[in-house]
């Protein structure tokens, strides 16, 4: 008679080590995950913005009208907004609309730039985000509070709140390890950059 043959299996310590093993790969690749998906959002959303100012720009010269890119600090939105006068005799007299709706920054990135020092070279004098944005019903004045707005005339050159042509605008965002800046130049030219949030320098995108 053939005697059986004993199966071996996985003794009690060698699935522990197994399991020990998987438990530290997983330890180790959780937080780089972490990291690169916080890296997609913030990059994802530098781009929204940067191709939002360009579209601005471009807008506000198709439709002959003022336009900007209306950022507001305190919930992490940002939207284009295109001026629509009451009448064409008085183009003062008007509202901003929104024009294709708000955009809301992904989980983790703010509107901010963390501990930076300084801004990209050639784009500012002091580091910050561009001026506070006027009402919605208001085409020079009531600046409102934790906003800010790159204006662009009907020309699209960016200008100030006199209307006269102005450099030195930008939108800073960060997720607390980067830092994005979308600048626009007097020329108008708009660039975007990215910094680490406390050293180095800025690195044109």
């Amino acid at each position: 008679m053939q005697a059986l043959r004993r199966e071996a299996g996985f003794s009690l310590t060698e699935l522990l080590i197994v399991v020990l093993l998987l438990g530290i790969a997983a330890g180790i690749a959780v937080p780089m995950a972490d990291t690169t998906a916080r890296g997609f959002r913030i990059k994802g959303d530098a781009q929204a913005i940067a191709n939002m100012v360009a579209l601005a720009k471009m807008r506000a010269a198709s439709r002959y009208s003022r336009t900007r890119i209306h950022a507001d600090l305190d919930t992490n939105t940002f939207q284009l907004e295109v001026w629509v006068p009451t009448a064409l005799a008085n183009k003062t007299v008007g509202s901003w609309v929104v024009d294709g709706g708000t955009v809301r920054l992904q989980n983790g990135v703010t509107f901010g730039f963390a501990a930076r020092p300084a801004p990209p070279t050639n784009t500012q004098t002091v580091i910050g985000q561009s001026p506070e944005c006027t009402a919605m019903d208001s085409l020079d004045d009531d600046p409102q509070a934790d906003t800010a707005c790159i204006v662009f005339n009907s020309r699209g050159i960016p200008i100030d709140t006199d209307g006269e042509p102005t450099g030195g605008n930008a939108l800073y965002i960060t997720n607390g390890s980067a830092v994005y800046a979308t600048t626009v130049t007097a020329t108008p030219l708009v660039r975007q950059w990215w910094s680490g949030s406390q050293a180095g320098g800025w690195i044109q995108q």
